[in-house]
């Protein structure tokens, strides 16, 4: 017989399975000589109380064993296999591969960057240099934006598919099971790269392809069908299929679709700046403690408020973590935020950011690279604050509300340096003020938030794609070229690892139907 309870744990004993065997004992009021075994199923922490605590979901094996899950990958041989070309190596283009070799297709990965490995050299001049390669950086390269920005899975598309399957697969290549019951599972900058490594070599082993510092110029389409793509070296290779994952910050490749007359459409998303405090006073605020213990990990939070009937957002929040400069072009300031497995940096920081419509930024709505470019001005901006070489304008978070510049700046983690600016000379007044106004309001929801020991730095915007390529909702193909299948947060359809994957499965999924 199986059970299933919900137990309250303490912390530093929530992976002590006498005790969660006793406790569900308890709760089924039997004695805990009568349960065979135990299998958490969902675990979070809930610091609502005086007392934190973790809330998990438990399965209770009652007189009879229990099989723990073994997490295997056994694929079939699809090297001579009809191919599917995929563009980009990010989680939607890994996961559409993997897809691919399930249902017997082989896939061809074209990635414009480096393996993780070779990419780290690029990042290490980005930190140290400001030396930005447009080919391979925070954003480009084997595993995408995800590889190097923190490898959070948390997500709310949970009706686009199954979100399980796609942890599943993380486990399979060497991320630890926790995150298949953890609330808001993470695996960490430093861990993902091997996973990603191991990811490929099942690709490769399957008989797949993967292509690094290979760049598409341009889709070869005869009558309205896809009939491959054209490199950058001339070469051209050919399919019934090509998958277009190449994640939101590849413009020209946004570029190259507008130039061959294949549509896509301007498309609202958010902007606005990365905060950081010092863990210490997330702890505090969350935990309502003077001191986090070694049985909690460092908080996180989640804040939201409606500003002149607009959206102000926390955004990929990073507990213990690192700013991080991820602009893909010379002359502009990007920051994201990442965190190790531990997440043992002294810092907290997340993107806060106001949602942008459309009929927020001058110009005709019909032309597709309308938010791009508002984008681009504002990022530029950032690096004139700035001063150069990826030194990014910063303002304490006080100063920025009653408007008058920091005469120094906290220390923090963002590398290649941080200079005191007035952020108003770089966002939009209308984004200023709105953040103004949610800055305070934050504080009063979570005590300590606000305060002058948190550094505002600019700026964040790249959220999301600025620009959609459309699509079938039905046959997931671009309505004008039968057999391009436009895929995961560049094309517009997903907004982060997990939902990434979900939707390279789907369009993987897709093509096995119109090669059939």
């Amino acid at each position: 017989m199986i059970k299933e309870v919900e137990i309250v744990c303490p912390p530093g004993q929530q992976e002590d399975e006498a005790v969660i065997t006793r406790l569900a004992a308890a709760s089924l009021n039997i004695q805990p000589q009568k349960v065979s075994a135990v299998k958490v199923l969902k675990r979070s922490i809930d610091a609502r109380g005086r007392k934190v605590v973790y809330r998990m979901q438990v399965q209770v094996f009652l007189d009879q064993p229990y099989q723990p899950e073994i997490f295997t990958v056994n694929y079939p041989d699809v090297q001579f296999g009809r191919p599917v070309i995929i563009v980009g190596a990010g989680p939607a283009g890994i996961f559409a591969a993997l897809q691919c070799i399930q249902s017997g297709l082989k896939p061809i990965i074209m990635e414009r960057g480096k393996d993780v490995k070779q990419r780290r050299r690029d990042l290490a001049n980005i930190n140290k240099q400001g030396l930005v390669n447009p080919e391979s950086n925070y954003c480009f390269g084997e595993g995408g934006a995800g590889t190097y920005s923190d490898g959070k899975l948390y997500t709310r598309s949970t009706k686009r598919g199954d979100v399980n399957e796609v942890l599943k697969m993380f486990v399979a290549h060497g991320a630890e099971e926790n995150i298949l019951i953890d609330a808001r599972p993470h695996i960490g900058t430093n861990k993902l790269p091997q996973i990603i490594t191991a990811m490929r070599e099942t690709i490769l082993n399957a008989g797949g392809e993967i292509l690094f510092d290979t760049k598409v110029t341009s889709l070869l389409v005869e009558f309205g069908k896809i009939k491959g793509v054209k490199l950058a070296n001339g070469e051209k290779l050919t399919a019934d299929a090509v998958i277009l994952a190449t994640g939101h910050s590849a413009r020209d490749v946004f570029e190259m679709l507008h130039h061959q007359n294949i549509l896509i459409e301007a498309k609202p998303f958010a902007l606005g700046v990365r905060i950081e405090h010092p863990q210490e006073i997330i702890d505090r605020a969350q935990y309502h403690c003077e001191y986090r213990g070694p049985d909690l990990p460092p908080s996180y939070y989640n804040l939201v408020e409606q500003v002149d009937d607009r959206g102000v957002f926390s955004f990929c929040m990073c507990p213990g973590g690192i700013i991080a400069p991820c602009a893909t072009e010379t002359n502009e300031i990007v920051v994201n935020g990442w965190s190790p497995s531990k997440r043992n940096n002294p810092f907290a920081n997340s993107g806060t950011v106001v949602q942008i419509n459309m009929e927020d930024v001058a110009g005709d709505d019909t032309d597709p690279f309308k938010m791009l470019r508002f984008q681009q001005e504002i990022e530029k901006a950032a690096f004139v604050a700035g001063g150069g070489n990826l030194v990014a304008p910063g303002q304490r978070m006080v100063d920025f509300v009653e408007g008058r510049l920091s005469n120094d700046l906290p220390e923090n983690s963002y590398l290649p340096g941080t200079k005191s600016t007035e952020l108003k000379e770089v966002l939009p007044l209308w984004i200023h003020q709105r953040l103004q106004k949610a800055l305070p309001a934050f504080g009063k929801k979570m005590k300590g938030y606000y305060t002058n020991e948190a550094i505002l730095v600019g700026v964040e915007s790249r959220t999301s794609s600025p620009v959609k390529v459309p699509r079938d909702k039905e046959t997931l193909q671009h309505p004008q070229v039968q057999g391009l299948f436009p895929c995961g947060e560049g094309a517009g359809y997903a907004g982060g690892i997990i939902s990434a994957a979900i939707d390279g499965i789907n369009c993987a999924l897709a093509t096995l139907k119109i090669l059939r």
